[in-house]
Protein backbone atom coordinates (compact mmCIF):
# COMPACT_ATOMS: atom_id res chain seq x y z
CA UNK A 1 0.00 0.00 0.00
CA UNK A 2 1.15 3.72 -0.78
CA UNK A 3 1.98 5.87 1.57
CA UNK A 4 -0.89 8.98 1.89
CA UNK A 5 0.91 12.01 0.90
CA UNK A 6 1.43 15.40 2.74
CA UNK A 7 -0.61 18.12 1.50
CA UNK A 8 0.94 21.64 1.02
CA UNK A 9 -1.55 24.74 0.29
CA UNK A 10 -0.30 27.28 -1.79
CA UNK A 11 -1.51 31.13 -1.24
CA UNK A 12 -0.47 33.17 -3.92
CA UNK A 13 -2.27 36.03 -5.85
CA UNK A 14 0.02 35.16 -8.75
CA UNK A 15 -0.47 31.69 -10.75
CA UNK A 16 2.21 31.59 -12.25
CA UNK A 17 4.20 31.25 -9.19
CA UNK A 18 1.83 29.47 -7.45
CA UNK A 19 1.73 26.51 -10.24
CA UNK A 20 6.04 27.12 -10.53
CA UNK A 21 5.96 26.13 -6.78
CA UNK A 22 3.00 23.10 -7.46
CA UNK A 23 5.30 21.59 -9.50
CA UNK A 24 8.13 21.67 -7.28
CA UNK A 25 6.77 20.01 -4.59
CA UNK A 26 4.70 17.16 -6.74
CA UNK A 27 8.17 16.23 -8.06
CA UNK A 28 8.71 16.10 -4.44
CA UNK A 29 5.57 13.65 -3.91
CA UNK A 30 3.20 16.06 -2.06
CA UNK A 31 -0.24 16.66 -3.12
CA UNK A 32 -0.82 20.33 -3.81
CA UNK A 33 -3.58 22.73 -3.85
CA UNK A 34 -3.41 26.40 -5.28
CA UNK A 35 -5.45 29.30 -4.20
CA UNK A 36 -4.92 32.65 -4.65
CA UNK A 37 -6.46 35.17 -1.85
CA UNK A 38 -6.79 34.77 2.10
CA UNK A 39 -10.30 34.22 2.29
CA UNK A 40 -9.93 31.25 -0.12
CA UNK A 41 -7.19 30.04 1.98
CA UNK A 42 -8.67 30.33 5.18
CA UNK A 43 -11.62 28.20 3.68
CA UNK A 44 -9.25 25.34 1.96
CA UNK A 45 -7.70 25.02 5.90
CA UNK A 46 -10.38 23.79 6.77
CA UNK A 47 -12.58 21.68 4.09
CA UNK A 48 -8.59 20.72 2.46
CA UNK A 49 -7.08 19.84 6.08
CA UNK A 50 -3.30 20.77 4.86
CA UNK A 51 -0.11 19.30 6.42
CA UNK A 52 1.35 22.73 5.69
CA UNK A 53 0.67 25.57 4.33
CA UNK A 54 2.73 28.61 2.06
CA UNK A 55 1.61 31.95 2.43
CA UNK A 56 2.42 35.21 0.09
CA UNK A 57 2.34 38.38 2.54
CA UNK A 58 0.84 40.24 -0.31
CA UNK A 59 -2.81 39.15 -1.06
CA UNK A 60 -5.53 40.77 -2.07
CA UNK A 61 -7.87 41.81 0.26
CA UNK A 62 -7.27 39.98 3.41
CA UNK A 63 -3.08 39.86 3.89
CA UNK A 64 -0.33 36.93 4.38
CA UNK A 65 0.17 38.46 7.94
CA UNK A 66 -3.66 38.12 8.66
CA UNK A 67 -4.62 34.82 7.43
CA UNK A 68 -1.42 33.86 9.48
CA UNK A 69 -2.85 35.55 12.53
CA UNK A 70 -6.48 34.20 11.95
CA UNK A 71 -5.18 30.08 11.30
CA UNK A 72 -3.35 30.67 14.83
CA UNK A 73 -6.49 30.84 16.79
CA UNK A 74 -7.75 28.04 15.74
CA UNK A 75 -4.55 26.03 14.63
CA UNK A 76 -1.24 24.85 14.94
CA UNK A 77 -0.71 24.33 11.30
CA UNK A 78 2.74 24.82 9.75
CA UNK A 79 3.27 27.88 7.81
CA UNK A 80 6.32 28.88 5.63
CA UNK A 81 5.58 32.70 4.66
CA UNK A 82 6.95 33.85 1.79
CA UNK A 83 7.66 37.43 0.44
CA UNK A 84 9.61 39.79 -1.88
CA UNK A 85 9.94 42.06 1.16
CA UNK A 86 13.40 41.39 2.45
CA UNK A 87 13.46 43.52 5.81
CA UNK A 88 14.26 42.41 9.12
CA UNK A 89 10.77 44.44 10.23
CA UNK A 90 9.14 41.84 7.65
CA UNK A 91 10.35 38.65 8.88
CA UNK A 92 9.88 39.30 12.47
CA UNK A 93 6.56 40.65 11.98
CA UNK A 94 5.80 37.07 10.11
CA UNK A 95 7.18 34.85 12.93
CA UNK A 96 5.35 37.02 15.54
CA UNK A 97 2.17 36.41 13.85
CA UNK A 98 2.92 32.58 14.29
CA UNK A 99 4.39 31.66 10.96
CA UNK A 100 7.28 28.55 11.53
CA UNK A 101 9.74 30.07 8.76
CA UNK A 102 10.01 32.92 6.17
CA UNK A 103 11.44 32.74 2.90
CA UNK A 104 12.48 35.63 0.50
CA UNK A 105 10.94 36.07 -3.16
CA UNK A 106 12.98 35.12 -5.69
CA UNK A 107 13.91 31.67 -4.04
CA UNK A 108 16.23 28.16 -5.20
CA UNK A 109 13.03 25.54 -5.76
CA UNK A 110 16.31 23.36 -3.90
CA UNK A 111 15.94 25.49 -0.85
CA UNK A 112 12.09 25.70 -0.97
CA UNK A 113 11.91 21.70 -0.77
CA UNK A 114 14.30 21.31 2.03
CA UNK A 115 12.51 24.04 4.28
CA UNK A 116 9.09 22.45 3.70
CA UNK A 117 10.66 19.27 4.57
CA UNK A 118 12.28 20.45 7.73
CA UNK A 119 9.02 21.88 8.96
CA UNK A 120 7.01 18.77 8.27
CA UNK A 121 9.76 16.71 9.95
CA UNK A 122 9.51 18.61 13.33
CA UNK A 123 5.55 18.21 12.75
CA UNK A 124 6.02 14.44 12.94
CA UNK A 125 8.06 14.74 15.72
CA UNK A 126 5.13 16.34 17.89
CA UNK A 127 2.81 13.85 16.96
CA UNK A 128 5.14 10.80 17.16
CA UNK A 129 3.79 8.07 19.66
CA UNK A 130 4.92 9.02 22.76
CA UNK A 131 8.03 6.48 24.13
CA UNK A 132 8.08 4.97 27.66
CA UNK A 133 7.83 6.92 30.87
CA UNK A 134 11.97 6.23 31.13
CA UNK A 135 12.43 7.72 27.73
CA UNK A 136 10.46 10.80 28.57
CA UNK A 137 11.66 14.36 28.12
CA UNK A 138 10.81 16.44 30.86
CA UNK A 139 12.07 19.17 32.85
CA UNK A 140 10.13 20.49 35.99
CA UNK A 141 10.65 23.40 37.53
CA UNK A 142 9.21 25.42 40.13
CA UNK A 143 5.60 26.11 38.95
CA UNK A 144 7.03 24.85 35.23
CA UNK A 145 7.13 21.71 33.63
CA UNK A 146 8.09 21.45 30.09
CA UNK A 147 7.11 18.17 28.37
CA UNK A 148 8.79 17.54 25.31
CA UNK A 149 7.25 14.10 25.19
CA UNK A 150 3.63 15.24 24.21
CA UNK A 151 4.67 19.24 24.01
CA UNK A 152 3.09 20.64 26.52
CA UNK A 153 3.88 23.51 29.13
CA UNK A 154 2.48 23.66 32.48
CA UNK A 155 3.18 26.92 34.12
CA UNK A 156 1.88 28.18 37.52
CA UNK A 157 -1.12 25.20 37.29
CA UNK A 158 -2.17 25.95 33.57
CA UNK A 159 -1.04 24.72 30.48
CA UNK A 160 0.27 26.96 28.25
CA UNK A 161 -0.27 27.10 24.44
CA UNK A 162 2.60 27.25 22.77
CA UNK A 163 3.64 26.98 19.21
CA UNK A 164 6.42 23.89 18.94
CA UNK A 165 9.89 25.75 18.05
CA UNK A 166 9.29 27.86 21.03
CA UNK A 167 8.55 24.66 23.43
CA UNK A 168 11.62 23.05 22.06
CA UNK A 169 13.78 26.50 22.49
CA UNK A 170 12.43 25.91 25.86
CA UNK A 171 13.43 22.65 26.25
CA UNK A 172 16.38 23.20 25.41
CA UNK A 173 17.99 25.99 27.23
CA UNK A 174 16.09 24.42 30.47
CA UNK A 175 17.51 20.93 30.03
CA UNK A 176 21.08 22.51 30.10
CA UNK A 177 20.30 25.07 33.04
CA UNK A 178 23.53 27.07 33.17
CA UNK A 179 25.04 26.22 29.87
CA UNK A 180 25.52 28.90 27.05
CA UNK A 181 24.04 28.71 23.99
CA UNK A 182 25.27 30.92 21.25
CA UNK A 183 22.37 31.93 19.06
CA UNK A 184 23.96 29.80 16.00
CA UNK A 185 23.78 26.79 17.93
CA UNK A 186 20.31 27.13 18.93
CA UNK A 187 19.41 27.83 15.45
CA UNK A 188 20.98 24.60 14.21
CA UNK A 189 19.30 22.52 17.64
CA UNK A 190 16.00 24.20 17.14
CA UNK A 191 15.55 24.75 13.06
CA UNK A 192 17.59 22.10 12.39
CA UNK A 193 19.18 23.18 8.93
CA UNK A 194 21.05 26.71 8.02
CA UNK A 195 18.94 29.38 8.32
CA UNK A 196 20.80 31.87 6.22
CA UNK A 197 22.31 33.87 9.13
CA UNK A 198 19.50 35.02 10.95
CA UNK A 199 19.74 34.64 14.15
CA UNK A 200 17.33 37.02 15.01
CA UNK A 201 15.02 34.62 14.60
CA UNK A 202 15.92 32.76 17.92
CA UNK A 203 15.86 36.94 19.38
CA UNK A 204 11.84 37.14 18.39
CA UNK A 205 11.24 33.34 20.21
CA UNK A 206 13.39 34.13 23.22
CA UNK A 207 11.52 37.90 23.79
CA UNK A 208 8.14 35.55 22.83
CA UNK A 209 9.09 32.81 25.71
CA UNK A 210 10.02 35.85 28.26
CA UNK A 211 6.21 37.54 27.40
CA UNK A 212 4.47 34.12 28.23
CA UNK A 213 6.85 33.33 31.52
CA UNK A 214 7.25 36.60 32.92
CA UNK A 215 9.17 36.95 35.85
CA UNK A 216 10.53 33.67 38.41
CA UNK A 217 12.53 34.42 41.35
CA UNK A 218 13.95 30.39 41.01
CA UNK A 219 14.90 30.71 37.13
CA UNK A 220 15.20 32.62 34.50
CA UNK A 221 16.34 32.84 30.53
CA UNK A 222 19.44 34.96 30.87
CA UNK A 223 20.97 36.83 27.80
CA UNK A 224 24.40 36.36 27.52
CA UNK A 225 25.54 39.69 25.69
CA UNK A 226 27.26 39.44 22.21
CA UNK A 227 27.08 35.51 22.86
CA UNK A 228 23.27 34.32 23.21
CA UNK A 229 21.16 32.92 26.12
CA UNK A 230 21.38 30.54 28.93
CA UNK A 231 18.68 29.23 31.40
CA UNK A 232 19.42 30.09 35.06
CA UNK A 233 18.32 28.59 37.65
CA UNK A 234 18.69 29.88 41.62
Amino acid sequence: MSAVKQKILIVDDDSNIAELISLYLIKECYDTQTVGDGTAALAAVKSWQPDLMLLDVMLPGMDGYQVCREVRTTSDLPIIMLSAKGEIFDKVLGLEMGADDYMEKPFDSKELVARVKAVLRRTRRQQAPQPQEEDEKIVRLPDLTINLTNYSVTYGGRQLDMPPKELELLYCLAASPGRVFTREQLLDQIWGYEYIGDTRTVDVHIKRLREKLGDHPSWRIATIWGIGYKFEVQ
